[in-house]
């Protein structure tokens, strides 16, 4: 291993394939057979939780140490590498050939960064697919180093709060586990392409809002042909713009309150696209308002060993890969806990938790509160909502995106041009926003 390759896994974090270790033990076990049970990976030993390095000494004694305890385990296995690498020891134990393996404890999986021990039902899940080579792990053919984008790896970094540098689109991808020597990964394809949907033509989420309760009368629509970041982001770029919102100020404190709870909407979306059958084609992820309703649904039923009993309290993870990124970028907890969450921010908001349902498709139904049904409103409060909406996502965008001109942001949002405007002349009158620099160069700041 490269001394550059070592930093960079530090960098990144613990994750579905690094464990950090401040010291060597023999529970060590427990992470090797997790590891080999998943995707394989890196035990670094001499760094803590936080990815501090404080050193460990590797000695021949950790080292024949180590590799009984990997011939010990059940199927046993073969540690191909330990290496000191500075100050640091690392172990790099390879993807299990006869999953799933067990240590003297028992059986473990990797789950995002956590050794998690697996229940019986898991272990027998684990038999039973264990030869199979799931769709997010297959090689996307006829796809080029060429095809993938360098902005996109920034943008990644900038999410998961990690310092970019130089990038080298095959050695980041090959350390997130996205490429192999034979090529890139299709969860790699899903994150990073340039036109993804050029080699998964599946790649897609549906935006859609109706007049009504009925799929019929069609008021917006928006179909996202990108990366699963930005179907993430766009999702909920045109939620908060179809959603009602309340807005309390409090001295200098200003906060949005949205009819549904974003934390809430926020894990229905992030977990359509980390649960969705991307070996489905012909389909797309849908985010549907109605008039009474916002349902958001992904092709794929409940993963096998799953169920509507279980949510909230078992984490079984069709996507393994995908739902590492999305971790690492701070999009969702790493302990499979999303449904919790919905229920807690749904509780909050005095609201009832969502209707779920599955067949071939999988359904998040949130009721929206009588009160902001737009049926109710006189003309001109609606009116006055649907502008105060507006303003409320232009001065988020602009908080988030400094520095764009309007018809920059008017796309981004997906609004008409002369609409943005006259958002735009509310706000600068009210002194909230700014325009600065020369007309051809200049955009938009808050104040």
């Amino acid at each position: 291993m490269k001394f550059s390759d070592f930093k960079f896994l530090i960098a990144e974090g613990e994750g579905l394939t690094v464990e950090f270790k401040e010291k060597y033990t023999s529970k060590i076990d427990k992470d090797i057979v997790a590891l080999a049970n998943s995707k394989g990976g890196f035990i670094l030993l001499g760094v803590n939780d936080s990815g501090e390095v404080t050193g460990e000494k590797l000695s021949n004694q950790m080292k024949a140490e180590i590799q009984t305890l990997a011939r010990n385990c059940e199927p046993s296995l073969t540690i191909p590498k330990i290496l000191q690498v500075g100050e640091v020891a690392v172990i790099e134990v390879p993807e299990g050939e006869e999953k799933p393996h067990s240590c003297s404890s028992g059986y473990y999986r990797r789950l995002d960064a956590m050794t998690q021990k697996m229940t019986q039902k898991e272990v027998k899940q684990l038999f039973k697919h264990a030869d199979a080579v799931s769709y997010e792990e297959r090689i996307c053919r006829g796809v080029t180093w060429e095809d993938i984008s360098k902005q996109k790896i920034k943008t990644f970094f900038k999410e998961a709060g990690m310092t970019a540098g130089k990038i080298n689109p095959k050695d980041i991808l090959t350390s997130l586990n996205l490429a192999a020597k034979d090529g890139i990964k299709n969860a790699g394809i899903l994150f990073f392409a340039r036109e993804p949907r050029r080699h998964i033509l599946q790649c897609e989420t549906m935006l859609v809002s109706f007049k009504g309760t009925d799929r019929v009368d069609i008021i917006d629509r928006k179909d996202v042909q990108d990366d699963l970041w930005t179907q993430y982001q766009e999702a909920m770029i045109f939620l908060k713009r179809h959603l009602s919102v309340r807005t309390e100020i409090k001295g200098l404190d200003r906060k949005d309150y949205y009819e549904i709870p974003l934390e809430a909407l926020r894990e229905a979306v992030a977990n359509a696209l980390i649960h969705r059958d991307y070996s489905v084609r012909g389909t797309s992820i849908m985010v549907e308002v109605h008039e009474d309703s916002v349902i958001v649904k992904n092709p794929g039923g409940f993963p096998e060993g799953m169920s509507r009993e279980k949510l909230g309290s078992l984490s079984v993870r069709r996507n393994e890969l995908i739902a590492d990124i999305f971790a690492r970028m701070h999009r969702v907890e790493r302990m499979g806990s999303g449904f919790k969450r919905i229920r807690e921010s749904m509780e909050k908001a005095g609201l009832p938790f969502p209707k779920i349902s599955s067949d071939e498709f999988f359904f998040v139904e949130f009721k929206r509160p009588v009160k902001a049904k737009t049926r109710g409103l006189g003309v001109s409060e609606g009116v006055n909502e649907g502008v105060n909406e507006g303003v409320n996502l232009l001065l988020e965008y602009i908080g988030k995106n400094p520095g764009k001109r309007a018809p920059h942001i008017a796309k981004m949002l997906n609004v008409p041009l002369k609409t943005l405007e006259r958002w735009l002349k509310k706000v600068k009158t009210e002194g909230k926003v700014k325009y600065k620099g020369s007309s051809k160069t200049g955009g938009y700041f808050i104040v």
